[in-house]
């Protein structure tokens, strides 16, 4: 399977975050992880990767392609994916939101701040 050209690649986090807000971004991606994720371990492997990334359309990624995504989010070392660096490497991979990131946390401060007076 080859790889898909990165200049196709569309970044639709911006746009999800822009019309659910920091909250409802943050539940999508969490759906998202869990869509991903192996229910036996709780966390994204590569094999949950590979069975189950054509239900976010990435089905045109090559295993080299699937292992660097693992490889990149893996901050503690144990070859898998858990919740925060799933969405952690969701942010990194949207240079867009990125930039925006900062809006979107004061947005969910601010949330949390009305729910808890």
């Amino acid at each position: 399977m080859a790889s898909e050209d990165p200049s196709n690649f569309q970044d639709f986090l911006p746009l999800m975050a822009h019309k659910l807000g920091g909250e409802g971004l943050m539940s999508e991606l969490c759906n998202g992880f869990n869509l991903l994720m192996d229910s036996s371990t709780g966390v994204i492997t590569f094999e949950s990767l590979k069975r189950n990334s054509a239900l976010l359309g990435l089905e045109g990624l090559s295993d080299d392609d699937l292992w660097s995504m693992l490889r990149e989010g893996d901050f503690d070392g144990d070859g898998a994916l858990n919740q925060m660096e799933f969405c952690v490497l969701m942010f990194r991979l949207s240079p867009e939101l990125m930039e925006e990131s900062e809006f979107w946390l004061e947005d969910a401060l601010q949330h949390d701040l009305k729910n808890y007076h």
